[in-house]
């Protein structure tokens, strides 16, 4: 099982291949649902089912839409099964609000209640079986690329470090790490292998896909040949850095070089880029506006009940954007009036006792931040990107963390990347593990990982993952 790049972004292939072939299996469920409804009386059929193409195309992908936005294609998911029950039924729960709104704006496609009854409950069942059927065959050791590291070292180290703290291995098996011209051993509870030979002749003999590069010093330890002779073999040669950003979907700051940085693919913004993204968040902002302007109006108003109707019930706070310019962060109140009344900029901690009753709901369902849908129309933000920080924050975390200005490079965004794959952060160290998420983001950002990252956020504002 490999991981492929899509416009820019790392996927598992495997994954996607399951959302082919879910999408084909919902297709067929549409055909077999209207079979079963209507199989004492044929000439209906074919009557009420005229356009069976769209309609079924329709069905499939908004199904396999709303089992992508419950996570069911992401590789980090690591729940049981009645987790993945939950998920699933969550996802057909969405798939009946969509095809409602589908059936109400494109009358065209509409079904009978019974035919659609039918062919939710096929899809269904046929989910339940590609699932139990991928779950057998993805941790399967055999489809496993074979991963041997070349070096023992401190960035080894490093590496089998992270490793050790449950990263996803469900597309590689590592092999063992190859101590390389007496390299200092830095490696515990790892396999580590002394050559007794050529490198390209234990590669073969082992029968190795990919070798990562993680030698502490390359000038001197780096079997040149040996490598070039394993590449034209067809095997797989990548520095630490790529193969971490591929597998973990961040840029890991402790591989990271100004050499990498500079010869790496990505951080491209050209100018249809700009144009398109700027595009694509001002129709989905509106949109956005319009299917959410009653439960603004229906927050306004509880806040107003809680706190008095003299309190106010949007927050402006300074933040930092694109290319460190400041703006006004605009948000649905959801702490307490004199929350920082002593002048000093915290971070939100978990139970934190200033957030209101109010406050705990719509920060919960992120509902505290749609007033940013203007921030993002005035020009300000994106709607996908690098959540904005407080200047005080900037300033300190500059100092500490390398590169962490390039995340201003973006403009910053109400969804991102990181707040999917970590927790909120309310520490440095939170600041630094998820810029690892931002710069990942900043160099391989597409309309695509857009797209895909407003999928998923569903899943966040449903399940309440990372919220304060």
């Amino acid at each position: 099982m490999r991981t492929v790049s899509l416009f820019n972004h790392h996927v598992h292939a495997v994954y996607y291949l399951l959302a082919l072939v879910e999408l084909l299996l919902f297709f067929a469920a549409f055909h077999l649902g209207a079979q079963l409804y209507f199989v004492q009386q044929q000439e209906l059929m074919s009557d009420h089912v005229a356009s069976v193409l769209p309609r079924a195309a329709v069905f499939s992908a908004v199904t396999v839409a709303a089992m992508a936005a419950m996570g069911l294609y992401k590789p980090q998911l690591r729940e049981g099964s009645s987790g993945i029950l939950l998920r699933l039924m969550s996802a057909f729960v969405i798939t009946i609000l969509g095809m409602s709104l589908v059936f109400y704006l494109l009358p065209d496609l509409h079904l009978w209640r019974g035919v659609f009854a039918q062919t939710v409950l096929v899809a269904f069942i046929f989910s339940l079986i590609s699932r139990w059927l991928f779950m057998r065959v993805v941790n399967n050791e055999h489809l496993k690329s074979r991963v041997l590291v070349l070096g023992a070292g401190q960035r080894a180290k490093a590496a089998a470090g992270w490793l050790r703290r449950g990263t996803d291995r469900r597309s590689f098996t590592f092999v063992g790490f190859v101590r390389s011209n007496g390299e200092p051993v830095q490696i515990e509870n790892e396999a580590v292998v002394d050559l007794d030979g050529p490198l390209d002749e234990y590669v073969e003999a082992k029968k190795i896909d990919q070798i990562v590069v993680a030698l502490d010093d390359r000038r001197k330890a780096l079997p040149v040949d040996e490598l070039v002779k394993c590449r034209l073999d067809g095997v797989e040669v990548l520095e630490v850095a790529t193969f971490f950003e591929r597998e973990s979907g961040k840029l890991m700051l402790d591989f990271l070089s100004p050499s990498w940085l500079v010869f790496s693919n990505g951080f491209g913004m050209g100018n249809w880029r700009a144009f398109s993204k700027r595009l694509f968040d001002i129709g989905a902002s509106l949109s956005l506006l319009m299917v959410a302007w009653p439960l603004m109006l229906g927050t306004l108003i509880a806040i107003w009940i809680e706190d008095g109707f003299s309190a106010p019930v949007i927050y402006r706070q300074r933040r930092v954007g694109l290319y460190g310019k400041e703006f006004d962060l605009l948000k649905l109140r959801s702490m307490r009036v004199d929350a920082e009344g002593d002048g000093k900029a915290r971070w939100a901690a978990q139970n934190d006792n200033r957030i209101t009753r109010v406050g705990a709901v719509i920060r919960r369902l992120r509902i505290d931040e749609l007033p940013q849908v203007l921030n993002v129309l005035y020009g300000d933000m994106s709607l996908v990107g690098p959540r904005p920080e407080r200047p005080e924050f900037v300033h300190q975390l500059e100092q500490r963390i390398p590169y962490y200005s390039a995340r201003h490079q973006v403009k910053p965004g109400i969804a991102g990347w990181a707040q999917l794959r970590y927790p909120y952060g309310a520490s440095e160290e939170d600041a630094k593990q998820k810029l690892q998420y931002e710069l990942y983001y900043v160099k391989n950002h597409s309309l695509f990982l857009d797209f895909m990252i407003i999928l998923t956020t569903a899943e966040v504002v449903l399940f309440g993952e990372g919220v304060r």
